[in-house]
């Protein structure tokens, strides 16, 4: 590990800025690992070896304090007067057990809550490091707001759990202690006091799938609860725009009231223990100072002997209390931790083959896909035996209906996905081959919906290179005309950006997108919709910025208006899967097949076309 910080360190000290400065990881002082000097702070060995003596001892003095009180009765106060120096033992004894049981405790709670801290912080990253490598096919189907209630409920259920759990084995131990001391002190009072479990363990068998079944409805309602409320905050301003409140709000109440029963249920097999250890409890006191007195008042044990007994017995069912609580904390914090393992367990299906190959800067920038068929549902073809060209530098634009399979094709070109037959391939490699980290080196993306990260604009421009130098994020944003709109914010390229740079134009956000993408310097560039959502004045300057964009790079380009793909190098039509023409604007007008016909019928864009209009125009042109 000290290796590993001290090469990540060694790196932040190599990564200067071309202006002199440091990045914003930069650190001061000496590199040195303090590790390497003293030592690990944190040693899971040492820490298990306090953890446990600590434990011993505070269970030691738990059942020591009772046989001083026995002492101190018998030996103290005896009929023929007080023997003050017998108490005064008895007294710095007590004193002794209790500073003793302080420490212990405090040791415990200390070293118990390092460790618990420890692992959760474990549980976080690998949660973290995980979602941010699973296939998109899984987030694709999972809601976010149920993972938040797994990465933030469930871990604070598991945090719970870790942090009382030493206590649950400290009582276990506590327990049996408790049992062989009332056994050696009187064999047949220790055994009359246990007769009461057998009662205890009966409703603990009839008590514990009916516990378990509730805590894990009470976890599922938490993520659906979660799930909707995610929802609503991401789309209010739908919500608001469609008068929708009162109705989701209806909805919202039936989740949150489904929710709210299950977790009545779990509480109320959380706390239905409590009173029937209390009453077994009375009822085992009962039974020591009747059966005990009497046994005193006939000289067989003395008055200390039933003192420290109802001391035990106290003592005796306070951790019996303690483990029914602790075991809902441990039912719902095994319901926490298989949902957390559910999540850990979901499988990476595009991974990096072990030989794969580091896909080198200098290749060629060519696109090929090869008898490809794809789909999300393997059942269901998205694509359909499609096989096209894209030559080094050329620019090619991909059309059709929604549906048809653009932004599938351009997602497979990333590798977000792996396709069912066929191939893709970048640079004259198949990208199953290559590592996904250098692929994604040469691929960016400018997609329909910009997102943008909450912090400055400059760490939004160079996110996918965070090596770039302020000169060559400016001289990206003054490329595609977003120089302007950026100095003319406070603090231009240092302005804060609220999540998802909401407080951003649409036009603007999607500006910084291209910014970004020119800036990664990448070999291909895939524009997915990118000028769909601007105004007619902004998609002209980038319409003017593309120009230099593309110099030397291959562009893929994704449109549904017409207007914006003439100038391609290539037109490649899609309709329900299949490639249905390609060819650059001139030659598809003079074959007058699908595209001729579309664009001669003045439709601004394909999602304008009438459906039984476009099914005849694609008969018309597989004829032709």
């Amino acid at each position: 590990m000290a290796q590993g910080l001290a090469g990540e360190l060694e790196n932040e000290r190599n990564h200067v800025r071309g202006d002199g400065r440091r990045p914003p990881r930069a650190v001061v002082g000496s590199h040195r690992i303090e590790e390497e000097m003293f030592g690990r702070a944190f040693d899971k060995n040492i820490i298990r070896r306090i953890a446990v003596a600590a434990l011993l001892i505070f269970t030691g003095t738990q059942l020591l304090i009772p046989l001083i009180i026995r002492y101190a009765i018998d030996h103290g106060m005896t009929p023929g007067g007080i023997d003050r120096s017998a108490l005064l033992a008895a007294v710095g004894a007590f004193l002794l057990a209790i500073l003793t049981n302080f420490a212990a405790g405090y040791t415990q709670e200390t070293v118990v809550g390092k460790m618990a801290e420890n692992v959760l912080f474990d549980i976080r990253r690998a949660m973290f490091a995980h979602l941010q490598k699973v296939s998109l096919s899984f987030m694709d189907k999972t809601e976010v707001g149920r993972l938040m209630s797994r990465l933030q409920g469930d871990v604070n259920s598991i945090q719970e759990f870790l942090e009382t759990s030493v206590y649950s084995v400290g009582d276990v131990a506590l327990l049996f202690g408790i049992v062989f001391v009332m056994l050696w002190l009187d064999f047949r009072l220790g055994l009359l006091t246990l007769s009461v479990l057998p009662v205890l363990v009966i409703v603990r068998i009839v008590w514990l799938p009916r516990a378990r079944d509730a805590f894990m409805a009470a976890h599922e309602t938490n993520s659906v609860v979660n799930g909707a409320l995610a929802e609503a905050i991401h789309g209010v301003r739908t919500v608001q725009s469609m008068d929708r409140q009162q109705v989701n709000f209806i909805l919202f109440d039936d989740k949150a009231h489904a929710n709210l029963r299950t977790h009545l249920i779990a509480a109320k097999y959380a706390q239905v223990m409590v009173p029937i250890v209390d009453g077994l409890t009375g009822l085992a006191m009962a039974i020591v100072i009747v059966v005990g007195g009497s046994m005193v008042m006939n000289g067989r044990i003395d008055v200390g002997v039933l003192v420290a007994y109802l001391f035990y017995i106290q003592r005796f069912f306070d951790p019996i209390r303690s483990l029914t609580l602790q075991y809902s904390i441990m039912q719902r914090a095994m319901a926490s931790g298989k949902r957390l393992t559910d999540v850990l367990d979901v499988k990476i299906d595009v991974q990096d083959k072990p030989d794969a190959k580091v896909l080198s800067p200098e290749m060629d920038g060519s696109v090929e896909f090869r008898d490809v068929t794809f789909g999300y549902d393997p059942n269901r073809s998205v694509l359909k035996n499609v096989s096209f060209r894209v030559n080094p530098g050329e620019t090619v634009a991909l059309v059709g209906p929604t549906g048809s399979g653009k932004s599938s094709a351009m997602a497979l070109v990333h590798r977000f996905y792996d396709v069912q037959q066929g191939q893709v391939l970048v640079g004259g490699h198949d990208v199953r081959d290559l590592t996904q980290e250098s692929l994604a080196r040469q691929v960016a993306m400018v997609l329909q919906e910009p997102f943008l990260f909450t912090g400055t604009v400059f760490e939004n421009i160079r996110y996918h290179k965070t090596e770039a130098t302020r000169d060559e994020v400016i001289e990206a944003a003054k490329a595609v005309g977003a120089h302007d709109f950026i100095m003319s914010l406070a603090n231009g390229y240092e302005a804060q950006l609220d999540e998802r740079g909401g407080n951003l134009s649409l036009g603007q956000r999607q500006l910084i997108s291209f910014a970004r993408a020119l800036v990664a310097d990448a070999k291909i560039l895939v524009l997915d919709e990118a000028t769909a959502n601007i105004d007619s004045y902004t998609e002209m300057l980038i319409q003017k910025a593309l120009i230099k964009i593309l110099e030397g790079r291959t562009g893929l380009v994704i449109a549904h208006r017409l207007a914006t793909i003439r100038d391609a190098d290539r037109i490649i039509v899609l309709q329900n899967g299949q490639m249905i023409e390609t060819g650059d604007h001139g030659q598809l007008m003079a074959a007058a097949g699908l595209y001729s016909k579309l664009y001669n019928l003045n439709y601004a864009s394909f999602d304008d076309i009438p459906e039984e209009e476009l099914d005849a125009s694609a008969q018309a042109s597989s004829q032709t």
